[in-house]
């Protein structure tokens, strides 16, 4: 396939290309279906011809604007309207082409956001991918995986994004293979607060859909539905504590879970029991934000099912897609997944909040099975509706019911059944049309639009007769269908009840204020598409039926003005789907009717009485729908019609002439509209016999492309004659009327003309050419034309004269007029103002209206697709409608190119937009934003005026200036200032900036928000356009190369545009220097000069010396602005970075002859993180440099990933030398900054300025003038160190209390700079620099206070942060003197060495000497009596548990063991629990209050050991280690501690909860267990209860991973029913239920049999002949090893529903209402319970007892003994 063959012009020669469709990509299917498809076959192939020319030169000639930005607009419009219409040659070219200019350097990022645009485009994201693609993905980002480093958040984002998935299975080895066990342990190993591994997640859900049956999920499935479980991050327990604070994509989750589902393994099973597990939280009355995730994830696992089915039955499989044979799912698996998942779509039916999603849901799981789905519903909708007390579930039900009414009505192979509820349901919802609720109302009039859209009203009970081949089921729908005929009346009679009732509730003087009442429009739309589904594909009988009780009903009353139109919806259903026999009934009786009033002796009076005839009104309102007819029906009535309009048209009555003027819309849309006729089901005739056509059959089905038939109403010449005629007769002469009477006339009078005119402009407009005129020359400058040779084709009018020039003539003469002398007469200026604007840009259909159509488009094949057939199986109406889309996208399409009309046009609406009167401004600027957005670069006419107007605000009015505002503020779709024109900017920028002071408040607001939105939208556009050769080769292969003369205006074009920047620049800067200016004009100007700032062209001298000036403005907004500018010239004016790359193997040996250590490289352990190459980067092994040569040859590796995974092979690093700015070297520009920061004077007045600087009102660390002294000590050297210095002292020695805060901040961010900018300085003056800094750093460290030590805090963090710690060898020892310091004694000097050591966090992994020097100096400290210093001491020691991560390949050795840290507290622990437990906290002698020192130590101790505990969950990405197992038997014994102590008890369960909560391995598992079975033989009953509390936990979150513990925890729990202590068998009790309702145990019969003879111990017994209650016969038979505590369980264990054994276990429970206090409080209790979880649904859970337990449940629930 070549491309298209040009002449020697290079223009395409159409005569020798025979178009094919068999040659194309792609084409828009529904363009075949058009009624002008020839016309649109040859306009696509010249305009893609045309927009390959284009883009081709615009490249070649270098210009991306604005060129290049209009003809990719112009080819994505091409591809909208008729997607991938060229050939496969022309589609690569053209991938390419956009492909070579993302290979342009700095490229601008609006021209890049092209590129990619139209990429995805192009290409809808194919998954093209070479074989090697995996290995090199891997190579480039592998290295990058440190998993202590939130940077690891991109690298796995790359991976999700590249990483390919859909290669063949020949390629799996060079594919999925390479990476997938390995990211897997990663993402087992670790997963604490991991936020990465939603990344992970989208990889593995990916890999599995694509390659379903080629992955062996099995041994991992107990892993993933554990890690799935956690991912809902339920709350658990009674703190109600999540396992995660983020949440899986559910999408993800079930794409992953469905593609793993085959008969190989267990998945199937696993899925049913993660729905056990959390099916308590599905219930409506478990409210909380999870419940939108869960029910979610029913609604992607029904969906993602219905997908993975409908790809394993496609007859051509997608290439890209790889299924195993042996995997396919079978017709049980569906019976399965169906049963599995129904039962949880049923419960969220029933949720307020998410009912429509549970409802997609359902819909998703008919169209698996609708047997299993459809008669559930249905039963679930007659239930609700005999119990209407909830008429909650009543709409829920029938929303589901709108979502499964396909799968309800339509006859497959397996399910016909549901066509039997079809008559039933529709009667049975009919008192769901209930005034008194609209949400009931509105839901059940969906159900009757969904139904009656997809089925044919036609009495079928006849073809029982006729045909022998008809099934039972048939038999019976068929006969049920003689109930339609009942139905419709019924449903009339509704609706005309309804309807009456709302008539007389308002007067017609208040329905003005409410007609546009969104319930009513709600109604009235449904009712139209109700009533017209029915018509279209009814019966002639039953459409007899509706028209004669719509008409009766009709000429019964004249209804309030309220119900009009739902009256009027009526009318228009039957007009619009059986023309014929309305009108024939209707039209001749509402002439006469009309014609009688008008012939009357009043008839005077009703043309000129401005409160009307209601009777006459609404006769018209009614003519108005019935000329919306189709053309053709209308023709015969032609004289009738006319002659109404001649009577009526001049009526003064504002309801008349608005329906008169609709009529007219209507009646010229329906004579010259092209639009289809019939949108039903089928074209067989539905009113023969059924001897060849069952219409039941066709109910819901969808009907092929090529059988559509689509019959359209294609106007024809009588059609067109009549329209032009009605036309030509009307508005003339109401043109005529304003032209002669405008100021004679009164305003109503005029306002009615006004209206007939808009309206059949309306009407008419789409029949009329665009106005012949000149195209508006010198618009924009550009290499080609802006506009397309080829506009689509429109109807040539046999008009007079071209109607558009009329009204624009017409109607602007009466604007200036309205304007000049009748400017109070806003309504008519408004609607002058829409003719006005329509005359230019509308052809019949606006946007508004295709999106208005896409949208209901949506919803319905929403509703209605049937995922499981192919793409296009729809139903006709809905094909139909997706084919009118098409055909008015084309009608949109019209030329956009501005002539001189639309010129004056626009400069009207401008002047119009700049009126005194608000109300006239704001319709002329919608006006004008609507014509601006139209026609390309429109915007350059109004520049001038707006500048013009804005430069003269003396002379010009307020109205004036506020209108220009607003026309600059544009609206969303429309911003002016930042529009693409240096030229225009340059104009337009400085009269911006000079208006930023207004005095009232109103007009300042809208100031302050045009500055707010260019600096939200401005970006930088590209000053020199410049390409390279691959982009421009690739240009020429897209149409041809072009001459060499064409090629050297590119020179010429980009100075326009520096000199158009530098007269920008200056302009704005010279501004700056008005002393008239006020300090926000001033600050506004900055504002953009900052927007400005730029590396392409030189910034002027005396711009940066104007920043540098305000530096020193009393006004702190100015100095703000100032600052950001000269970071940003510190920044532009940065020498260059010297960068080498080398090899892997040649940096590691240049490291080992500066390392104290060395080792050859291991290549086998490339991805081991535990190796010396690793050591190698850390500060260990570093040894300093002692030669300059030494220090700019070792390789610093700032970025903390290197070497800590695994290495890339050759590494490109910045050496360690870059040049600075000296006396003799610096350029002019740069001597500014010198000049003025080398002055000591201007340093002092600075620095005093700044220390008061706040950011609402908080004195908070400035990163912007950071960025400045880090730029002034990186440019300039040491040059400013002794100045600084000074002023450092100074600073951290202010007296004054007010300016210390501030004065220490400043430091801070002064020191900051200084070591960030000296990174590349030499060994000399980084000697000289802390010679000078340290002693200074000393000195901070001492006066530091609480309110000054975070500034510091920060001054290292951001001094420090992504650097090689091995370059940072001269803080980290100041830090080491801080570690080491034994002397400090003074708390807050304590408090404040932690806090400043917590910075050394920026280093991560790469001081591990360091951290663990700090852990062996932290753990002497965790008793230290202050809290401030053990709060920064456990953070400090979290960070660095953290860096203790092991994997798959090893972990880090030298990294602080976290195992020996615990083990070693341990020790110190078990004495503090002894001495808390032996000494009192408070001795009380001689009435003195003395507090035990031993004691408080330890209770410090123990304290900060939790707070250590669940400090480390927080910061740790793998908290869970051995050493926790052995220290939670303390974390028990602590429990009776806890009980007296209110910080413990507070924290001792959440450090329990944390390793509970945490993802545990089997090795965890058992440990964890083991230790539980110890701790439970504790004396303490506070210990044993905590340990039974926290099994619960434990397993809720590692349920799957736990399954083999399940026997041994369940004989755990159950002995401890039987403990002494009441609170023990209580915990024990709740947590055995947990076990029950999590599915982790099941109920067994004998289960229930051992607690039922338990429970009758007898707890008395005879002593000395006397009846004896024993106490621990009471234990045995409240808790014991079966008992009444093991029946509670039971039945709390089911919650919302009623298991198997809960009616057994009730009734056991009932006989022990009457036991001793403790057994009958736990009886009654658990009662309660039951009944308060179970009330709402009670009607439903009965069902499950028998009549005798219901008795005894009833007798229970009543009984006295159950309120005791």
């Amino acid at each position: 396939m070549g491309s298209y063959p040009l002449d020697k012009t290079g223009v395409v020669n159409a005569i020798e290309l025979e178009i094919h469709d068999e040659n194309l990509q792609k084409p828009n299917i529904y363009n075949k279906y058009l009624p002008f498809y020839e016309s649109i076959k040859q306009h696509g192939f010249k305009l893609f011809s045309e927009i390959k020319e284009n883009l081709s030169r615009t490249i070649q000639l270098a210009e991306f604007e604005p060129g290049f930005s209009f003809w990719s607009d112009k080819l994505e419009r091409f591809i909208y309207l008729y997607e991938y219409y060229f050939t496969k040659s022309d589609h690569l070219k053209l991938i390419h082409f956009y492909l070579s200019i993302l290979s342009i350097n700095d490229l601008n990022y609006s021209n890049v956001k092209i590129c990619f645009d139209m990429l995805n485009q192009l290409m809808r994201y194919s998954p093209y991918f070479s074989s090697t693609a995996t290995q090199e993905i891997l190579d480039q980002f592998r290295p990058q995986l440190c998993l202590t480093d939130w940077f690891v958040i991109n690298t796995f984002k790359m991976f999700d994004l590249f990483l390919p998935v859909k290669l063949p299975p020949a390629l799996h080895d060079q594919g999925f293979k390479l990476w997938l066990n390995e990211f897997f342990d990663i993402w087992e190993n670790v997963y604490n607060g991991t936020i990465w591994e939603l990344y992970m997640i989208s990889m593995f859900s990916s890999v599995a859909w694509n390659n379903i049956g080629y992955i062996d999920w099995e041994p991992w499935l107990s892993k993933i539905f554990t890690r799935i479980l956690r991912g809902f991050s339920l709350p658990i327990g009674k703190m109600q504590i999540s396992s995660y604070n983020f949440r899986y994509m559910m999408s993800y989750v079930a794409k992953w879970i469905v593609a793993m589902l085959n008969n190989k393994n267990s998945c199937f099973e696993y899925l049913k029991d993660l729905f056990i597990a959390i099916k308590s939280f599905y219930h409506p009355s478990n409210t909380g934000n999870f419940q939108n995730e869960l029910v979610e994830f029913i609604v992607k696992l029904a969906e993602y099912f219905v997908d993975r089915v409908h790809l394993e039955h496609k007859v051509n499989s997608l290439w890209f897609i790889s299924l195993h044979e042996s995997s396919r799912l079978t017709e049980q698996n569906i019976i399965d997944f169906v049963n599995c998942i129904k039962e949880y779509a049923f419960i969220s039916t029933f949720n307020k909040n998410h009912s429509n999603k549970a409802a997609e849901a359902c819909q998703y799981l008919s169209m698996l099975r609708p047997e299993l789905i459809v008669p559930t519903i249905v039963e679930k909708l007659f239930s609700s509706i005999d119990n209407m007390t909830e008429p909650h579930r009543f709409t829920s039900i029938m929303i589901c019911l709108t979502r499964i009414a396909r799968q309800i009505v339509r006859q497959t192979s397996t399910y016909s059944q549901g066509q039997t509820y079809v008559i039933p349901l529709l009667m049975a919802v009919l008192p769901g049309i209930d005034l008194n609720d609209f949400e009931k109302t509105s839901v059940t009039l969906d159900f009757y639009n969904a139904i009656f859209k997809i089925i044919i009203c036609v009495d079928c009970s006849s073809a029982i007769q006729t045909r022998n081949d008809l099934t039972e089921i048939e038999k019976e729908v068929c006969l049920s269908t003689e109930k339609f005929q009942d139905f419709i009346i019924k449903f009339l009679n509704r609706i005309f009840q309804m309807i009456e009732i709302l008539s007389t509730d308002v007067s017609d003087d208040i329905i003005e204020i409410t007609e546009d009442n969104i319930e009513d429009n709600t109604i009235e739309l449904k009712l139209i598409s109700i009533i017209s589904s029915i018509v279209q594909q009814c019966s002639s009988k039953i459409f007899q039926i509706i028209r004669e009780k719509i008409t009766d009903f009709l000429s019964c009353t004249f209804l309030s003005s309220k119900v009009r139109k739902l009256v009027t919806g009526l009318v228009q259903a039957i007009v619009k789907c059986n023309p014929d026999e309305t009108i024939k009934y209707l039209l001749p009786k509402i002439y006469d009717s009309i014609e009688k009033m008008m012939n009357t002796l009043e008839s005077s009076v009703l043309l000129t009485d401005h409160k009307g005839d209601i009777e006459l009104n609404w006769y018209l309102i009614l003519f108005s729908e019935l000329v919306r007819a189709r053309g053709d029906t209308l023709l015969i009535y032609k004289q009738m019609i006319m002659s109404i309009f001649h009577q009526c048209i001049s009526i003064i009555n504002k309801n008349a002439y608005e329906a008169i003027a609709n009529a007219a819309n209507h009646l010229l849309k329906s004579l010259s509209h092209i639009y289809p006729i019939d949108y039903r089901l089928t074209l067989e005739n539905i009113d023969e016999s059924f001897n060849n056509f069952l219409p039941i059959r066709a109910w819901g089905q969808h009907v092929d492309f090529d059988k559509l038939q689509v019959q359209y109403h294609i106007p024809n010449i009588d059609e067109i004659d009549f329209a032009c005629e009605f036309v030509e007769t009307f508005i003339y002469s109401e043109l005529t009327l304003l032209n002669e009477k405008s100021l004679k006339i009164s305003n109503d009078e005029r306002l009615r003309s006004l209206t007939i005119i808009y309206y059949t402009s309306m009407g008419c407009l789409n029949m009329i050419p665009r106005i012949d005129s000149q195209n508006v020359q010198d618009l924009v400058s550009s290499v080609v034309s802006c506009d397309s040779k080829y506009p689509i084709y429109h109807n040539k009018s046999k008009f007079r004269e071209n109607l558009r020039m009329r009204l624009v003539i017409d109607i602007g003469k009466l604007l200036d007029v309205l304007v000049d002398n009748h400017s109070d007469d806003v309504k008519s200026i408004k609607t002058a103002l829409k003719i006005y604007s329509l005359s230019s840009i509308y052809y019949g259909i606006s946007k508004n209206n295709i999106y208005k159509l896409s949208t209901d488009i949506q919803s319905n094949k929403k509703l209605f697709k049937n995922k499981l057939s192919d793409k296009r199986q729809n139903s006709r109406f809905l094909s139909i409608k997706r084919i009118v889309l098409q055909l008015k996208k084309f009608e949109t399409n019209n030329s956009r190119t501005l002539t001189e009309i639309d010129k004056q046009i626009v400069l009207k609406l401008f002047n119009l937009s700049i009126n005194r009167y608000s109300e006239v401004r704001q319709k002329a600027q919608f006006e004008l934003f609507a014509i601006l957005n139209h026609y390309h670069f429109s915007f350059q006419i109004i520049v001038d005026r707006i500048v013009e107007l804005l430069n003269k605000p003396d002379e010009t009015d307020h109205h004036q200036i506020k209108g220009c505002l607003y026309i600059l503020l544009g609206n969303n779709l429309f911003f002016l200032p930042t529009k693409y024109s240096w030229t225009m900017m340059e104009k337009l920028w400085p009269s911006i900036a000079l208006m930023n002071y207004a005095k009232k408040p109103s007009t300042q607001k809208l100031i302050n928000d045009i500055n707010k939105k260019i600096i939200r939208t401005f970006i930088t556009d590209s000053f020199i356009q410049d390409i390279n050769e691959i982009s421009k080769h690739a240009a020429a292969a897209l149409w041809h190369p072009l001459k060499r003369i064409e090629t050297k205006i590119q020179n010429e074009r980009n100075q326009v545009n520096i000199k158009s920047y530098n007269n920008l620049m200056e302009t704005l800067n010279l501004l700056l220097k008005r002393d008239t200016l006020t300090w926000k004009q001033q600050k506004a100007i900055m504002s953009l000069l900052c927007l400005l700032l730029q590396k392409h062209i030189p910034i002027s001298h005396s711009c940066i010396q104007t920043f540098v000036d305000f530096l020193i403005d009393d006004n702190m907004e100015l100095r703000k602005c100032a600052e950001k500018g000269i970071a940003a010239f510190c920044r532009l004016q940065k020498p260059p970075r010297i960068y080498v790359e080398k090899s892997l193997e040649e940096i590691l040996h240049n490291m080992d002859k500066s390392s104290s250590s060395s080792s050859a490289i291991d290549n086998n352990k490339s991805h081991s993180i535990d190796c010396n190459n690793n050591l190698r980067i850390t500060i260990d092994s570093y040894r300093p440099p002692e030669t300059q040569i030494e220090w700019e040859q070792t390789c610093f590796l700032d970025k903390s990933f290197y070497g800590y995974y695994t290495w890339p092979q050759m590494i490109k690093y910045s050496i360690n030398k870059r040049t600075r700015y000296t006396q003799n070297t610096m350029p002019e520009d740069v001597t500014i900054l010198y000049d003025r920061f080398i002055d000591k004077n201007f340093i002092i007045r600075f620095i005093q300025l700044i220390i008061f600087d706040e950011d609402n009102g908080e004195i908070n660390f400035d990163k912007t003038r950071f960025a400045i002294f880090k730029g002034l000590f990186r440019n300039f050297g040491f040059v400013f160190i002794d100045n600084f210095i000074e002023q450092l002292y100074i600073l951290i020695h202010e007296q004054i209390k007010e300016k210390q805060k501030g004065s220490h901040r400043v430091a801070a961010e002064i020191v900051a700079g200084m070591i960030r900018g000296s990174k590349y300085w030499t060994l000399e003056m980084l000697d000289e620099l802390w010679k000078k800094l340290t002693p200074f750093l000393t000195e901070v460290f001492i006066n530091l206070s609480i309110e000054t030590r975070y500034y510091w805090f920060l001054c290292f963090k951001y001094s420090m942060e992504n650097t090689d710690p091995r370059r940072m060898n001269r803080p980290i020892e100041f830090f080491r003197t801080l570690i080491n310091n034994q002397t400090i004694v003074n708390t807050l000097n304590e408090t404040s060495r932690w806090s400043l050591i917590s910075s050394l966090r920026s280093f991560q992994w790469r001081i591990p000497s360091i951290w663990c020097s700090i852990n062996e100096q932290a753990k002497v400290l965790l008793d230290h009596p202050s809290k401030s210093v053990r709060d920064y001491i456990v953070g400090v020691l979290s960070i660095s548990f953290s860096f203790d991560i092991t994997l798959f390949n090893g972990k880090l050795t030298y990294q602080p063991d976290v195992n020996q840290f615990i083990d070693d507290i341990c020790e110190r622990l078990r004495e503090a629990i002894e001495i808390y437990d032996k000494k009192p906290l408070i001795n009380i002698s001689d009435q003195v209050v003395e507090m035990e020192f031993e004691t408080c130590k330890a209770l410090n101790f123990m304290e900060a050991v939790l707070q250590m505990l669940t400090s480390s969950f927080f910061w740790s990405r793998q908290p869970m280690k051995n050493s926790l197992i052995r220290i939670f038997p303390y974390l028990c014994e602590m429990e009776s501690i806890g009980a007296n102590n209110h910080n413990l008890k507070d924290s001792l369960p959440i450090s329990r909860m944390k390793i509970g909560m945490s993802y545990l391995h089997e090795q965890f598992l058992e440990g964890l267990i083991q230790q539980l079975e110890q701790v439970c033989m504790n004396p303490k009953w506070h210990v044993r209860r905590a340990a039974i509390d926290f099994i619960q936990n434990m397993i809720f979150c590692n349920l799957f991973n736990a399954r083999q513990y399940a026997k041994q925890l369940h004989t755990l729990v159950l002995k401890y029913l039987f403990d002494e202590q009441l609170e023990v068998r209580i915990t024990a009790s709740t947590t055995l239920s947990g076990f029950y309702q999590c599915g982790y145990i099941q109920v067994t019969d004998e289960d229930l049999q051992y607690f039922r003879i338990m429970s009758k111990t007898n707890y008395f017994t005879e002593i000395d002949g006397k009846k004896v209650t024993l106490m621990k016969n009471i234990v045995k038979r409240h808790g014991g090893n079966r008992c009444v505590l093991g029946l509670c369980a039971i039945v709390l264990s089911s919650p919302y529903d009623i298991s198997i054994h809960v009616p057994d276990a009730l009734m056991l429970l009932c006989e022990h209402l009457y036991d001793p206090h403790v057994i009958q409080q736990s009886t009654q209790k658990c009662l309660s319970e039951f009944r308060r979880t179970h009330y709402d649904s009670w009607h439903e859970h009965q069902e499950n007892f028998t009549e005798d337990q219901l008795l005894i449940l009833t007798d229970v629930f009543i009984s006295h003994s159950y309120y005791a």
